[in-house]
């Protein structure tokens, strides 16, 4: 029997299909848009670079700059308030555990849409923030509502359990022992955190940080919703692009660029992290 029939290859062969024609095939379609004339819609054309050019051109790398920016005040963001919750989580709540993980992943299962509106609600001019503060103080103070500290707050508050829970899993492969042992060699409360618990817990730290990043990378809704357009992250230039442009072949280019960036920091930040040790293989 050929290799190619052994029954591992058979076992395996409907779910190499489904990634070939879903995972695969689209990306190798965005590509070959990308490559064609401004505004056609097929592919049966002399390919072209011209809509890479268009984009320096044009300065797309500005809202490149912004998405990068956001994505990185959040990662920052969230690993400083998600740190201290998630070494609660697996270090200290005990049982309480459970119900913090309960209430972090119940908005999970309503519409991110309907959440930020929310916000809106909440941030608006004479809304249930600014109303409060004038009934009991009677002051005024501007609306948070269409700016970038808006965006930055409606990121963190969606992205923050894709933090979160990774830096629990990361935190939980601490051994207690090893950090108990420095201890009683002299180690400082800093110290036992720089040299054994952050190494340690770096896989989950790392896969929390590279989730957030990607995802608030090619965020949408936050700029649109909470900023109000002040801000024009790369993700609304893609939608524009494809919709009200009609300009298939930019919007493909402009995808096609966001995907090589983030593939790239994905497979690098792979051969970082211990996978096998995160699956409890060694």
């Amino acid at each position: 029997m050929s290799k190619w029939w052994k029954p591992g290859f058979l076992t395996a062969l409907p779910v190499l299909l489904f990634l070939l024609v879903g995972f695969a095939g689209p990306l190798l379609m965005v590509l070959g848009y990308s490559l064609m004339p401004p505004k056609t819609f097929s592919l049966i054309q002399m390919p072209t670079l011209a809509n890479f050019i268009s984009i320096v051109k044009d300065s797309y790398y500005i809202s490149f700059n912004w998405s990068l920016t956001l994505a990185l005040t959040t990662v920052v963001l969230l690993l400083v308030i998600c740190y201290p919750i998630a070494y609660g989580m697996a270090k200290l709540f005990g049982k309480w555990a459970n119900l913090v993980t309960v209430l972090v992943a119940v908005p999970l299962l309503i519409s991110e849409n309907i959440r930020l509106f929310g916000w809106v609600l909440f941030l608006l001019k004479n809304g249930i923030l600014d109303g409060s503060l004038k009934f009991l103080f009677d002051a005024s103070a501007p609306s948070v509502l269409y700016s970038v500290p808006a965006i930055v707050l409606g990121l963190v508050y969606v992205y923050l359990p894709f933090m979160l829970f990774p830096l629990v899993i990361g935190l939980s492969m601490v051994p207690d022992t090893v950090k108990e042992a420095a201890s009683d060699l002299g180690a400082t409360r800093f110290q036992v955190f720089r040299e054994i618990e952050l190494p340690l817990a770096m896989p989950g730290v790392m896969i929390g940080c590279m989730l957030v990043f990607i995802l608030a990378l090619g965020s949408l809704a936050e700029s649109k919703i909470l900023g109000g357009q002040v801000v024009v992250m790369i993700a609304d230039d893609i939608e524009s692009a494809f919709t009200f442009a009609q300009n298939w072949p930019k919007g493909s280019a402009l995808s096609a660029l966001l995907i090589l960036f983030s593939g790239t920091l994905v497979f690098y930040l792979f051969k970082k992290i211990d996978l096998d040790r995160i699956l409890g293989r060694r």
